[in-house]
């Protein structure tokens, strides 16, 4: 049974600040980290697929936009990528049923391959300095964005599933 919107709101505020603790704990942790986990990308997929289009785009735009402003690059170009990530996982999930895992992971992992791609191809054009690509390491951040997001979407699955047995 779903929550009320108002639930929802509040769960994605509040998974908004545990991006922004694990961004902030990866960052001091070390520069390499951040390359490879991207915890609002996750946000943005798991509230996404399971809130729709519209609620998937506003928080991409909220959580791209605070993302934005970790970074010393220019304001808005995450805030656009995860806008975008955000709605077209939304609208999918709606319209093609991902809701087997392996399913779930392939849909994550093709979405956040091409928001990366995106967020490269504005970054190039609007970046005066080249883009560190960290020796390709970015490229296995949508691996682990899919996997831990697919993993969320699945623990919320199986809860469901064993508090309605109980019931």
């Amino acid at each position: 049974m779903r929550e009320s919107a108002l639930q929802d709101v509040l769960q994605a505020a509040l998974a908004a600040l545990a991006a922004v603790l694990i961004y902030s704990l990866a960052g001091e942790a070390g520069p390499g980290l951040l390359v490879v986990l991207n915890a609002f990308s996750i946000v943005v997929l798991y509230f996404s697929v399971g809130r729709g289009e519209v609620f998937g785009a506003v928080l991409g735009t909220l959580c791209g936009l605070i993302q934005d402003a970790f970074s010393l690059g220019v304001f808005g170009v995450a805030g656009l990528t995860k806008t975008l990530l955000g709605f077209f996982a939304g609208y999918v999930a709606r319209r093609v049923d991902v809701a087997a895992v392996f399913r779930n992971f392939l849909f994550m992992l093709v979405l956040s391959y091409l928001e990366l791609l995106l967020w490269l191809a504005l970054s190039a054009l609007v970046r005066q300095e080249p883009l560190g690509l960290h020796r390709g390491l970015v490229l296995l951040q949508p691996v682990l964005t899919a996997a831990l997001a697919s993993g969320l979407c699945a623990a919320e699955r199986r809860l469901a599933a064993r508090s309605a047995r109980a019931a």
